[in-house]
């Protein structure tokens, strides 16, 4: 099967460099697959895993929201922030998962961000689903 290249960037610097056979990624307007050849697009992404696929095995990485950039022989995704399943500190992510589920549903007060507050659980949530499907 032909590869396509994949870069995973984000303000920090690249994340992730590799030939890979597909892409997965969670964009705003649904999921989305990617193989060589597809035709050039760009897409907002949700706070989700990217998944890369390439000889029946498969990797993960945690991006927060961001870009992607599907070029005919390239993807590049532009995220806020990335990080490598097997680099994701799990005991961390409980613990800030944990921190935002306090916030969100045990205060009840109004200095509260809510907003924010959610985006933190949403975020914690997926490190956690990425580190629980490598294992």
């Amino acid at each position: 099967m032909k590869t396509i290249k994949v870069n995973v960037v984000t303000p920090d610097g690249p994340v992730h460099e590799s030939d890979v056979e597909m892409v997965i990624a969670k964009a705003e307007s649904g999921e989305l697959g990617i193989l060589a050849g597809h035709i050039p697009m760009v897409a907002p992404l949700k706070i989700g895993a990217v998944q890369l696929k390439k000889d029946k095995t498969s990797e993960y990485i945690a991006v927060n929201g961001g870009i992607l950039e599907v070029r005919p022989d390239q993807v590049t995704v532009l995220a806020q922030s990335a990080e490598i399943a097997g680099k994701i500190d799990y005991d961390r992510a409980l613990r800030a998962k944990e921190r935002a589920e306090k916030r969100l549903y045990e205060q009840k007060n109004e200095h509260v961000d809510f907003h924010r507050a959610e985006l933190a659980l949403k975020r914690a949530m997926n490190r956690i689903s990425i580190v629980e499907k490598k294992y």
